[in-house]
């Protein structure tokens, strides 16, 4: 079984910063891909960065300069760093990773965390 548990939402200020963490859990063989998207109230899911196990990156052009995704790979966890926060991020913040275990490659979602940004 795996897991993903993310951390560190929580209410922001208007040019404010958070750092919300996703570490994974369970029969891991090898994570490839980790990223993090994102739910506002009655949209849709949309993507927000990726990190290649290598650690190569891709960003909405929302956050571009705004946003910096990392990991490590030894804790199997993946963070974003959120600066110049506005009120158009908050929303939901779900991480997502890519993991092969002994059943196969599949893809894992986190239960989400909330970031609110206040004007």
């Amino acid at each position: 079984q795996v897991q993903l548990v993310e951390s560190g939402g929580g209410l922001v200020q208007a040019g404010g910063s958070l750092r919300l963490s996703c570490a994974a859990s369970g029969s891991i063989l090898r994570i490839n891909d980790m990223g993090w998207y994102r739910q506002a109230p009655g949209m849709q899911r949309e993507y927000v960065a990726v990190i290649s196990r290598g650690g190569s990156t891709k960003y909405a052009d929302s956050v571009k300069g705004r946003f910096t995704i990392s990991r490590d790979n030894a804790k199997n966890t993946v963070y974003l760093q959120m600066n110049s926060l506005k009120p158009e991020d908050t929303a939901v913040y779900y991480c997502n990773a890519d993991i092969r275990n002994i059943s196969g490659l599949r893809d894992y979602w986190g239960q989400g965390t909330q970031v609110t940004v206040s004007s």
